[in-house]
C-alpha cells in the first residue's frame, strides 16, 4: 500500500513502524476470511483491510480520530487471525496497538466510557483489587438486568454477568524444586486474573512442572505484564509494567534461569513483544528483547522436555480450544494438542477452531453484544464434538466458554498434571459421571 509519510513523522519510532506495516498490505483480501468481526457484520470497515485503510488515514495526516473511526478500531479483537492468514507479512499487531495509543491521546471519549476505562485499568491487572472488585460484584449481581438497559452502562452488565457467583481462595505463590532429575531452573509467572479465578491453575502447573524436573520460582514485586493497558491505549502504563517486569526478571537471570514461563497465552503474546515495545529505550532494550527469547507457554517447554510418563490414560475425548493469543500471537499451534494426545487424551478440534470466542482480554466488556455472539458461535462448535471435556490455555477464553458450552472447561496443563499423577482437576471432579474407568474418583 502506497504510503505519504512525511520525514518528520518517519523519525517518530511509532509512525515509522506503522508506515512499514501498512506499506506491506498488498489489498489481497485474505484477512475478510478469517476475521470475526467482518464474518458477523460483512462490513469492510470491520476487516482487517478496512481498519488499516482507517488507521493510515488517521495516522498519515494525524487526524483527530472521529466516533466513526473509533467505533471500527474498538470493534476489532485483536486477536490477529488476520497475521495468520496474510501472505504479506503484514504485522496487524503492533499497527492497531499504536492507533489505540493515538486515539487515547488525540480523541476524547464520552464520560461513561472514561470512567469504566479508568475503573478497569485500576482493578483487574492487580489481583488484590481484582479479588475485591469480584466479591463486591457479588453484592451488585441484582443490578445486571438494570445495567443492561442502557448503551451507557451495558458494559457494567458484562461485567455482572461474567463474576463468579464464588471466588476462590488464593493460592500462595511458593517456590517448589524439581522432584525429578533436574533439568533447570523456571520462573512461573503469577499473573492477574488466572490467579484470582482459577488458582488451580497455578498450582497444576507448580506440580507438573517440578514432576518433569523443573526448579520452580516466581519472582519478587512481579506486575502484571502490561497487556491490558497496552491494548487499551494506555501506552505509557502498559511501557512501565514492562520496565518494571523487566527489572524483576534481572535478577532471576543472574541467579541462573531457563525460561519465564507462562500460562494465560494472552501475556505470553505481551511478554514475547516487549523486545518491539522497549526497543527504543537504550536502558532496556537489550535486556527487554533477551527476555522476549525466553518467555515460553507453558506447552512449549513442556513440548520440547517431554512430559512424564502418563499413569493408566485416562479415556476421555477432549475438545481443545485454541486461544487466539496462542495460535496467532505465538505460533504455538501444534504443541498443546499433541501433549494432550501423548498423554492418552483423544483431542478433538472443532470448526472454525481459528475464530475467536469474544473474550479477547476486555473485549467481552466493552463490546458484550459482539464477543456475546462470537461465544455462542464457539459453544456450538464445540458442542459439536460431544466431548467430555474442553481444555484451552488462556484464562480468557475459558471465562468466556463456560456456561455456554455443556461441557466443563479446564486449562490443557490441569489434564497433563492428572495424566501424570495429578490430581483430578474441579470442573471434572464436580461434573463428570464415573463411568469411564473411575476418571475422578470421589
Amino acid at each position: 500500500m502506497q504510503t505519504s509519510f512525511t520525514p518528520t513523522q518517519l523519525r517518530d519510532p511509532d509512525f515509522a513502524s506503522s508506515e512499514a506495516v501498512i506499506r506491506k498490505c498488498v489489498h489481497c483480501g485474505f484477512c475478510t476470511a478469517t476475521c470475526p468481526t467482518y464474518l458477523l457484520l460483512g462490513d469492510e470497515l470491520a476487516s482487517p483491510r478496512g481498519r488499516i485503510y482507517l488507521m493510515k488515514e488517521m495516522l498519515e495526516n494525524e487526524q483527530e480520530p472521529t466516533a466513526e473511526v473509533v467505533k471500527h478500531i474498538d470493534r476489532c479483537l485483536s486477536c490477529l487471525s488476520c497475521m495468520t492468514t496474510c501472505p504479506s507479512g503484514v504485522n496487524y499487531m503492533h499497527l492497531v496497538d499504536h492507533a489505540r495509543a493515538y486515539i487515547q491521546d488525540h480523541y476524547e471519549r464520552p464520560l461513561h466510557d472514561r470512567l469504566l476505562r479508568d475503573l478497569i485499568a485500576r482493578t483487574l491487572p492487580y489481583p488484590k483489587r481484582f479479588r475485591a472488585a469480584l466479591r463486591l460484584a457479588r453484592l451488585g449481581r441484582f443490578m445486571e438486568g438494570v445495567f443492561g438497559r442502557s448503551g451507557k452502562t451495558h458494559a457494567l452488565a458484562a461485567m455482572l454477568r461474567l463474576a463468579p457467583r464464588r471466588v476462590p481462595k488464593p493460592a500462595p505463590a511458593r517456590n517448589a524444586p524439581a522432584v525429578a532429575a533436574r533439568r533447570g531452573r523456571v520462573v512461573l509467572l503469577q499473573g492477574c486474573a488466572e490467579s484470582v479465578l482459577r488458582p488451580q491453575i497455578r498450582e497444576a502447573t507448580v506440580r507438573l512442572l517440578t514432576r518433569t524436573g523443573f526448579d520452580v520460582d516466581f519472582a519478587k514485586r512481579e506486575a502484571c505484564c502490561g497487556a491490558l493497558k497496552w491494548h487499551m491505549g494506555l501506552r505509557d502504563d502498559g511501557l512501565a509494567q514492562a520496565r518494571h517486569n523487566v527489572d524483576v526478571w534481572r535478577r532471576e537471570l543472574t541467579q541462573g534461569l531457563d525460561g519465564i514461563v507462562i500460562t494465560a497465552s494472552g501475556c505470553g503474546t505481551t511478554i514475547k513483544d516487549y523486545g518491539f515495545m522497549l526497543r527504543d529505550d537504550p536502558a532496556y532494550a537489550e535486556d527487554a528483547a533477551r527476555i522476549s527469547t525466553m518467555a515460553v507457554d507453558v506447552t512449549e517447554l513442556l513440548f520440547r522436555s517431554g512430559l512424564p510418563a502418563a499413569r493408566t490414560a485416562p479415556a476421555l475425548d477432549v475438545a481443545y480450544q485454541a486461544p487466539c493469543s496462542m495460535q496467532h500471537g505465538q505460533s504455538v499451534q501444534r504443541e498443546p494438542i499433541e501433549l494432550l494426545a501423548a498423554a492418552g487424551f483423544r483431542v478433538r478440534q472443532p470448526q472454525e477452531a481459528h475464530i475467536c470466542c469474544g473474550s479477547a482480554g476486555t473485549y467481552n466488556i466493552f463490546q458484550p453484544e459482539l464477543a456475546g455472539q462470537l461465544g455462542d458461535r464457539k459453544a456450538v462448535n464445540l458442542d459439536r464434538l460431544k466431548a467430555d471435556v474442553i481444555a484451552t490455555g488462556n484464562i480468557g477464553c475459558a471465562t468466556q466458554i463456560e456456561g455456554r458450552a455443556a461441557a466443563p472447561v479446564v486449562h490443557t496443563v490441569e489434564l497433563l498434571d492428572w495424566a501424570t499423577g495429578g490430581p483430578c482437576p474441579v470442573a471434572l471432579a464436580a461434573v463428570l459421571t464415573i463411568t469411564k474407568e473411575d476418571p475422578c474418583p470421589s
